[in-house]
């Protein structure tokens, strides 16, 4: 056995954070996560717990519990408990809703600077390439597991992702990992990677020894090229940025590769994964050629790609508009909630200028827009449309439904914070109170 506990000590003292503050094994009950558990309880360098990710989708779940358990009493390792809710939307493997609802409650128990530990080893590897393969992944499907990553408050950390499977068990045959349950969908055929496991990987060893070191050896590879692509779209996006959105004549002087690179990475870095290359493309083809005075949304999931005036957006799929009337009390320090992602608004004292408070009623009225709404935006200015303000200022098209217009009984005073109808003034010498638009989304 080359595998040992001072590898598993010389392996996380290359890969773990600087910044981190101690271990978390992620424990499923099974083999591979117990021979982990067992290892690291020999190294108390940092604190160590571990976290059991109880999915209620099996009547075995109480097994895992309990092997959980009786492992961590017996290694003297704090164990928490976390139950989640799988739900499984239409299209969705039952398989990537456990993932994603697994990964979202470990994330959230992740303390400051906590590295949750799995045991992700090189066959593992293999497998996640396989299949990343056959769905006919990209190259950042293709790298695979990465080894480390940030998760929540801290990271996930993969400290075995090269090591032999039965290394790791080896090892933990020399200690106490024994209370392993054993997990009967490791046996049902329906999910991908136990077919993978079960009915193509017998064939495939035999045949090609060595295959699970040279496929986690290529995914490597890839992953070293994803990086300098990201290198690459971080420069792209430097010379790209235009605000919170990006330019559209630089980005049509982009290669078309370098475009479709740069958008992914933008995508992401904003939290958005990026739609399928052919709705990417789509996407990239209606930004780039629609008529000037058109504004082109494509919609993915959550999402939506939306061009205004040579710039392209990342929006909500569906953006926030105010709904329905408020009623706002008029006094200094009042506030006013719009509703979600449209903050509040607040009035404060100004010595000079604002409204005239005391023509106002006790109570206004905030509502939106309805259509041809028009104000006088200064003393010396002419009555204008608020739809003419918004275009003239470059209001975003899609989130002038969520500007909050301020009523006095039936007469239109103010428009959020952006303009103030001058008939509504307190001049340059009264006292009087102006409104502040708290957590306003961004508008142009």
């Amino acid at each position: 056995m080359s595998f040992s506990t001072a590898s598993l000590r010389a392996l996380l003292e290359a890969h773990t954070p600087a910044a981190a503050t101690g271990f978390a094994v992620g424990l499923s009950g099974g083999a591979d996560s117990a021979a982990l558990l067992a290892a690291m309880s020999g190294l108390r360098d940092l604190p160590l717990r571990a976290l059991h990710v109880d999915h209620g989708l099996q009547a075995a779940a109480a097994e895992f519990r309990e092997a959980c358990g009786e492992l961590c009493r017996r290694l003297g390792v704090p164990l928490t408990v976390l139950p989640v809710v799988v739900p499984t939307p239409a299209g969705v493997s039952v398989e990537a809703a456990a993932r994603t609802a697994r990964y979202a409650a470990l994330a959230l128990s992740l303390r400051a600077g906590e590295c949750l530990l799995t045991a992700h080893h090189r066959e593992d590897q293999a497998e996640t390439l396989l299949l990343q393969t056959l769905r006919g992944a990209g190259l950042r499907g293709l790298a695979a597991m990465p080894l480390c990553r940030p998760l929540g408050a801290g990271w996930h950390l993969r400290p075995v992702l090269d090591v032999p499977q039965h290394e790791l068990l080896a090892l933990a045959a020399t200690g106490s990992a024994s209370a392993a349950a054993s997990d009967p969908m490791n046996d049902d055929l329906r999910f991908d990677r136990v077919y993978l496991r079960r009915r193509l990987w017998p064939l495939i060893e035999p045949r090609w020894p060595g295959a699970g070191a040279a496929l986690s050896r290529t995914a490597r590879h890839v992953a070293e090229a994803q990086e300098l692509l990201d290198r690459t779209a971080g420069a792209e996006l430097a010379r790209l940025r235009d605000g919170t959105a990006l330019s559209l004549p630089r980005l049509r002087a982009l290669e078309a590769a370098d475009r479709i690179n740069a958008l992914r990475y933008w995508l992401r870095e904003a939290g958005a994964e990026p739609p399928s290359t052919a709705r990417l493309n789509e996407a990239l083809r209606q930004l780039l050629e629609a008529d000037e005075d058109h504004l082109p949304a494509v919609v993915w999931g959550d999402y939506a790609l939306r061009r205004y005036r040579d710039r392209v957006f990342l929006t909500e799929a569906d953006p926030p508009r105010l709904q329905g009337t408020r009623r706002w009390e008029v006094a200094p320090g009042s506030r006013v909630d719009l509703g979600p992602g449209l903050g509040t608004l607040r009035f404060a004292v100004v010595q000079r200028g604002g409204i005239a408070t005391h023509r106002l009623p006790q109570t206004l009225s905030v509502r939106a827009r309805s259509g041809g709404e028009t104000l006088k935006p200064g003393a010396h200015a002419k009555t204008q449309s608020v739809q003419h303000l918004c275009q003239s200022h470059g209001v975003l098209p899609w989130l002038r439904d969520a500007l909050p217009f301020v009523y006095a009984d039936a007469a239109l005073i103010a428009v959020a914070d952006l303009w103030q109808d001058a008939e509504w003034s307190a001049g340059p010498e009264g006292p009087g109170m102006i409104i502040e638009w708290e957590g306003a989304p961004v508008l142009v």
